[in-house]
């Protein structure tokens, strides 16, 4: 191998074949920490945003943070700006803040990521699911109001990042669909969403970064948009989405990364071995091809079940054996 992972994953988001397919079993990416932002996780009980909003976590969602769903902090969209108050960053000292963590970073084989832009998400966390979704219909300018506030505060915390850390990737994390369906149509998606996230990628375009989604579940619809805006890769890409029409219609243009269907006994620590085994290669030889893939299987289950183990290092030997120099091989 000659290339970096790093070089070898920007390789993949350039839309060219990569020397080998990047895994996060061949880590090739570090993340900034940012806690302005929405946490990712809450390990360690609840953590409040620079927002005033709680978030918790629980074993049963790997710790993964949740607004605390008995603490609505805007409960009338008409006056958020009563309500919804960010903590004053005037003074705050970016450059300590940033500078202990560069210790974590490895620029010579890893990507640096930052992200954000989570505007429905914060929404929700603001006010509710179901508030959200009427504030859309009943006060359309109020809603968005309020999100441009939103807005303006994280552009400023990502031009930050940008001048301290120097990232390479931009990623937009925005969870907008349940599994089976998204939570509203394109055209809102274009009205209330999109033009904000723009303002994310024209800066880091700007300066010379590509940009990444993160969305689950159903949310192939949008794809055309991000298409547009010139988003490189797409993760966790659920299988409730037309994953091989994606794949042919798109090929390179949008890296898969993710795919994998792990939502029923591939992901449970006692699934049957040789059931996982041809599942594993029929996974890479649908998304590998004409590259735009990067090999993410993984089991649902706690490492604590019985089987785990056995099951994740299949996984792993699979990647050494027959993934990651599959386009030497093919």
């Amino acid at each position: 191998m000659t290339l970096t992972p790093r070089e070898n994953y920007l390789r993949v988001l350039n839309r060219e074949i990569p020397e080998y397919v990047p895994s996060p079993y061949d880590p090739y990416r570090d993340m900034v920490k940012e806690e302005l932002l929405t946490p990712a996780v809450a390990p360690e009980g609840t953590i409040v945003t620079s927002f005033g909003v709680e978030y918790v976590g629980c074993p049963e969602l790997n710790m993964g943070a949740m607004p605390n769903p008995n603490k609505i902090i805007c409960p009338d969209i008409t006056e958020w700006d009563k309500y919804v108050h960010h903590i004053d960053i005037s003074n705050r000292d970016w450059e300590a803040y940033y500078k202990p963590q560069e210790a974590n970073w490895d620029r010579t084989n890893h990507v640096l990521s930052i992200g954000g832009s989570d505007y429905w998400l914060t929404a929700v966390s603001f006010m509710g699911f179901e508030n959200a979704v009427l504030a859309m219909y009943e006060e359309p300018d109020a809603f968005k109001e309020m999100l441009e506030y939103v807005a303006d505060f994280y552009i400023e915390v990502m031009k930050q990042e940008i001048y301290y850390c120097k990232p390479d990737i931009f990623g937009i994390m925005d969870d907008d669909s349940a599994y089976r369906m998204p939570f509203f149509s394109v055209d809102m998606y274009r009205e209330f969403f999109k033009p904000l996230q723009q303002r994310h990628i024209d800066i880091a375009h700007e300066n010379g970064m590509l940009v990444t989604r993160h969305d689950c579940g159903k949310c192939e619809q949008f794809i055309p948009d991000w298409i547009e805006m010139d988003v490189r890769a797409w993760n966790p890409a659920q299988v409730s989405n037309d994953l091989k029409g994606i794949k042919a219609k798109y090929g390179n243009l949008l890296t898969i990364e993710g795919a994998w269907d792990n939502q029923g006994e591939l992901g449970r620590a006692d699934c049957d071995i040789q059931l996982l085994k041809d599942a594993l290669a029929e996974y890479v030889d649908t998304f590998a091809p004409g590259g735009g893939f990067t090999y993410s299987a993984h089991l649902s289950a706690r490492p604590t079940e019985p089987g785990f183990d056995e099951r994740n290092q299949i996984i792993r030997d699979f990647y050494e054996d027959y993934v990651r120099n599959y386009y030497q091989n093919h």
